[in-house]
């Protein structure tokens, strides 16, 4: 099994998704075609708590049956000939880093050790220990730049335990935005992700990724996630397991940002300045990396229909909307500074929604006055008529894993 593997349109034609709010299948009859079939099963609150650490996969039992009903209603049947998946896990379980190199072998097995090496002083968990995959992305003269992507061998075990109990291969594991970013149609591109414990950026252009950068949404000691209305991204009302995420120390923050060093061709790194800040916000499970390499309407389409987005209903909900508007902020700065102009629009995907993504940054004043537009990275034509029972951001990250 590999992580992150290339593009090669033999890919199965079959992948899952398992999130902290539920379980998504989708099937396509080949890379690139829309989606034939779609199927969610939501998790109750606490099965999936993504981390860096074991333990994410807290209800395997659920997670199994979640995985297994919502696979066989896109019609693949368990522990046949062809069970094999794509499998999409959340961003929070791996590290997303881009590494330069001087040189790099072409072989693999000598290029492996070296890209892991590079790793042991960037990751919060043991480099030798863990599932290390990697992508040369761009090569010039003096510099190899290189995606490297990480994750502890034993939490990669509880996603792919959780599918091959379902009666399930995983022939593939990707990272969510990662996933996503296969199904983006824009070229440059910065894409949102945004679920109910986080919020990822990228921006990509030209097929390379630019930047990577995922941010923990706080969560309060009683387990409730602060300022997030359960509603607002389409989950079951229980409150999330009693949990605090950890905060990274600050020099431990500021030794990774500067590791991130600004790319040559594109001048001033324009996160200099925001290393103390961001070792506030910042949980230990968070993907904080520079890289260079793509929603839903809630309950819109459960019927075909589409109804209105919720918005923020509790007190501290324009805290969440500041925390979103910020960690949009950062990744529009970091588009104007590397391309040398303002990005027109931004892709939504996950189950916060383009409508919601829009209001709250209109309302911090990051869309529409600057003519920022947000709209749905999965677009209706992505879906047969078959396939449009899930909403959209769910979608995000099956319909990417499936252009592979």
């Amino acid at each position: 099994m590999n992580l992150l593997p290339k593009a090669s349109g033999t890919r199965p034609r079959v992948a899952c998704d398992i999130s902290t709010q539920g379980v998504v299948a989708a099937r396509s009859d080949a890379a690139g075609s829309p989606l034939a079939a779609v199927s969610r099963v939501e998790l109750v609150a606490g099965a999936v708590v993504p981390g860096l650490k074991p333990g994410n996969v807290t209800d395997r039992v659920a997670v199994a049956a979640a995985v297994r009903k919502t696979l066989e209603s896109v019609g693949m049947k368990a522990n046949s000939r062809d069970a094999d998946i794509t499998l999409v896990i959340p961003d929070a379980a791996v590290r997303v880093l881009l590494l330069d190199f001087d040189s790099l072998p072409t072989k693999l097995t000598e290029a492996l050790p070296i890209v892991r090496f590079r790793l042991k002083k960037m990751l919060p968990f043991d480099a030798d220990d863990a599932m290390v995959t990697f992508q040369v992305m761009s090569t010039n003269k003096s510099i190899v730049r290189v995606l490297a992507v990480a994750i502890p061998r034993d939490v990669l075990s509880e996603y792919e335990t959780a599918a091959r109990e379902a009666g399930y291969e995983p022939g593939a594991v990707v990272p969510s935005t990662l996933a996503a970013l296969a199904a983006m149609d824009e070229d440059p591109a910065l894409l949102i992700n945004a679920n109910v414990l986080g919020v990822t950026a990228a921006i990509v252009r030209g097929g390379i990724l630019m930047l990577h950068r995922s941010v923990d949404l706080q969560v309060q000691p009683t387990g409730t996630p602060a300022n997030l209305p359960p509603a607002l991204f389409d989950t079951p009302s229980a409150a999330l397991p009693s949990m605090v995420l950890p905060l990274v120390s600050a020099d431990d923050t500021a030794g990774e940002w500067a590791a991130q060093e600004a790319l040559p061709e594109h001048g001033r790194n324009p996160y200099a300045d925001r290393v103390e800040g961001e070792a506030a916000v910042q949980g230990a499970a968070s993907i904080t990396a520079l890289a260079v390499p793509p929603v839903a309407l809630s309950d819109a389409m459960a019927s075909g229909g589409r109804r209105e987005e919720p918005s923020f209903s509790n007190q501290q909900a324009p805290l969440l909307g500041e925390e979103i508007a910020q960690a949009v902020s950062v990744a529009v700065a970091y588009f104007e500074d590397t391309l040398v102009v303002a990005p027109e629009r931004i892709l939504s995907a996950g189950p916060l929604g383009a409508v919601e993504l829009n209001r709250i940054l209109t309302e911090h004043g990051l869309a529409q006055a600057d003519g920022l537009k947000v709209r749905e990275l999965v677009q209706s034509e992505a879906l047969l008529a078959d396939a449009t029972s899930v909403p959209r951001g769910w979608l995000s990250g099956v319909l990417g894993a499936l252009h592979g």
